[in-house]
C-alpha cells in the first residue's frame, strides 16, 4: 500500500480559510437577501467575519487536509 492524497472537500474550501495560527476563519450567514428588514447594525456586524468554534474547527480542518 502506497501513498495517497487525500481530496480536499471543495464546499469547504470555498467556504473556510485557515489563518496563519492554524484557526479557522469563516463569514456569516444570512447577509446576502431579505436585507431590508435587518437593522443597519445587524447588517454592518454581519459584513466581518468570523472564527469557527474549537469544537468545529477539528471537523473542518479534516475537510481541508493541505491548507
Amino acid at each position: 500500500m502506497g501513498k495517497f492524497k487525500i481530496k480536499t472537500n471543495k464546499a469547504a474550501a470555498k467556504r473556510f480559510r485557515v489563518t496563519g495560527k492554524g484557526k479557522v476563519k469563516r463569514e456569516h450567514a444570512f447577509a446576502s437577501h431579505i436585507l431590508t428588514k435587518k437593522s443597519a447594525k445587524r447588517r454592518r456586524r454581519l459584513r466581518h467575519g468570523a472564527l469557527v468554534s474549537k469544537r468545529e474547527e477539528r471537523t473542518i480542518k479534516m475537510l481541508l487536509p493541505y491548507q
